[in-house]
């Protein structure tokens, strides 16, 4: 009983009954999962645990998995934010209550889920999801561009070329987005002496620093981000803190406070006449 309700959690609690019997689950062990209550039939053909979601048992009712961006989570991948509804995919013209449809071939793979989440979903959170994917070797971006070779894949084409597997966390590719959009040069994981990496710099002088709420998860964590943040000053990279928050709700005011900064960097170096009277 224990091994079914194993397997049932692999396929996120719920299976269709040739899928069990594909893993070799007899008639006979089915019977008397059901019996003892281990497992529910809340469809025909369809087996699940008693816990499990009822809007994946629906969408198995359906015949339809988890797609693009709903899939991307499951798989751990960088979202940018939840869906208003699950995204699925069907091989068939049928639809599924409550759900945004993608017809496709059945049963999804990970470079699938991506180039959905590329053609679907808006350019920065398509750029997360494919960014974590290649990033942990789940897919590889030469397979992503060959995905994406026809006259009117440019755009997608484009996003693709920004993709740069140093980045660290979803909240620094959002950070780059925005300030490679709005014309700054961006440099990722740059050395600073006894510090490490500095997240991201931009156009050689602002530095800019990814605060996720997860970083200080103990009092280890938080003496060491003050640590790196005293030695920006030291080394005279002056350096924003920027939260996740900022850039999903407020870009525009992130791109506003980082213009300032800039502004307020340049205008304390001296020029390039006073430089050379100082020599």
């Amino acid at each position: 009983m224990n091994d079914i309700s194993a397997l049932l959690a692999r396929h996120g609690g719920v299976a269709r009954g040739m899928e069990l019997a594909a893993e070799g689950v007899s008639a006979k062990r089915l019977r008397a999962a059901l019996g003892t209550g281990v497992v529910i039939r809340p469809a025909r053909g369809l087996y699940a645990l008693p816990t499990a979601d009822p809007q994946v048992v629906l969408i198995k009712g359906h015949f339809a998995e988890l797609g693009c961006v709903s899939a991307a989570s499951r798989l751990g991948l960088w979202v940018v934010r939840d869906p208003d509804r699950p995204h699925v995919a069907v091989n068939h013209a049928r639809g599924v209550p409550g759900c945004v449809v993608h017809r496709s071939p059945l049963p999804l793979s990970a470079i699938d889920v991506v180039c959905q989440s590329l053609r679907c979903l808006p350019p920065l959170e398509g750029l997360t999801i494919a960014e974590s994917a290649v990033k942990t070797g789940l897919v590889r971006l030469e397979f992503l561009r060959e995905r994406f070779a026809g006259l009117r894949d440019g755009p997608i084409r484009d996003l693709l070329a920004r993709i740069n597997p140093q980045s660290g966390s979803i909240i620094e590719t959002m950070a780059r987005f925005y300030l490679q959009q709005a014309g700054f040069n961006v440099q990722l994981q740059v050395s600073v002496p006894g510090m490490g990496h500095l997240d991201l710099k931009v156009d050689g002088l602002l530095g800019v620093e990814t605060d996720g709420y997860e970083s200080h998860s103990s009092r280890q964590a938080y003496r060491e981000d003050r640590r790196r943040w005293n030695l920006t000053v030291v080394h005279g990279v002056p350096t924003l803190r920027i939260t996740f928050e900022m850039l999903l709700n407020q870009p525009d005011a992130f791109i506003r406070l980082v213009r300032e900064a800039m502004q307020t960097v340049q205008a304390g170096r001296p020029s390039a006449r006073q430089v050379q009277r100082a020599q």
